[in-house]
């Protein structure tokens, strides 16, 4: 299905992580798909930026959230439910990462790592989902990683860590909906060229590794990883859930 096709159309859906990188064109293609996104990061200003430049920007919301931080998430989902009576998906897509490696990485960036993009992800379904249940049901995604599976280039081990756990914590919500109206899935994004990573690695040792270890040749599209999202966000995939979809240009498959 084509972006521009209204299959999300009225669904309200939370999207946390999305003023930058996957998170900006994650909130494009919900909203293009008819979507109503409330756009959520640290600071709520970049994320009214990208909502500005969607059509009719007026029908969307942007608000501040610590995911880290369950208050903030209490707030937040009661904010929601006031103003449009329920939520219907929520992705669960912000998240931090540090590239140290097992003997490298320091004990506090760690620890933050992990507060973040692991508990941050819980806090979310914990919170979130619990709406999405009253309002009689509908999706989580989880944005994962190829690092939750495999051990990718032997560095980045707090977010290996915490994607590890994001995709076993999918599996296990997933089951504890399973009978509630709420499904809970994970995708995995290989390496992604996003301005971030280029800027970060274009050109280097680590840059060429991340090409040669992808069969398909060539860095991922934020685009590519959105329209996984928007499928699983919506009611073509009613009958999956607690699953796993790679978009990696098939560097598990190697």
């Amino acid at each position: 299905m084509a972006a521009g096709e209204t299959r999300l159309e009225g669904k309200v859906v939370l999207v946390t992580g999305a003023s930058g990188g996957i998170g900006v064109e994650i909130v494009r293609r919900l909203a293009a798909e008819g979507a109503v996104v409330v756009a959520t990061d640290l600071d709520a200003e970049p994320c009214e930026r990208v909502l500005a430049d969607l059509p009719a920007p007026g029908r969307h919301t942007a608000l501040a959230l610590d995911i880290a931080d369950e208050e903030a998430w209490k707030t937040l989902c009661a904010a929601v439910s006031d103003r449009f009576g329920g939520l219907d998906a929520l992705v669960n897509n912000g998240a931090i990462g540090s590239i140290g490696s097992v003997v490298d990485e320091e004990l506090a960036r760690y620890e933050r790592v992990i507060a973040v993009s692991q508990t941050g992800t819980w806090l979310g379904m914990k919170h979130a989902g619990a709406l999405i249940e009253r309002s009689g049901g509908g999706s989580i995604v989880n944005l994962c990683s190829i690092l939750g599976t495999v051990g990718g280039l032997g560095n980045s081990l707090a977010y290996a860590a915490a994607k590890g756990a994001v995709r076993t914590m999918t599996k296990n919500a997933a089951l504890h909906w399973a009978c509630a109206g709420v499904r809970v899935n994970s995708v995995h994004p290989g390496f992604i060229g996003t301005a971030q990573l280029l800027e970060r690695f274009q050109g280097s040792e680590r840059h060429a590794a991340m090409l040669a270890g992808t069969p398909m040749g060539r860095l991922g599209a934020a685009e590519e990883v959105a329209a996984a999202v928007a499928f699983l966000a919506g009611d073509d995939a009613t009958y999956i859930t607690g699953t796993e979809l790679y978009v990696d240009g098939g560097w598990t498959a190697a």
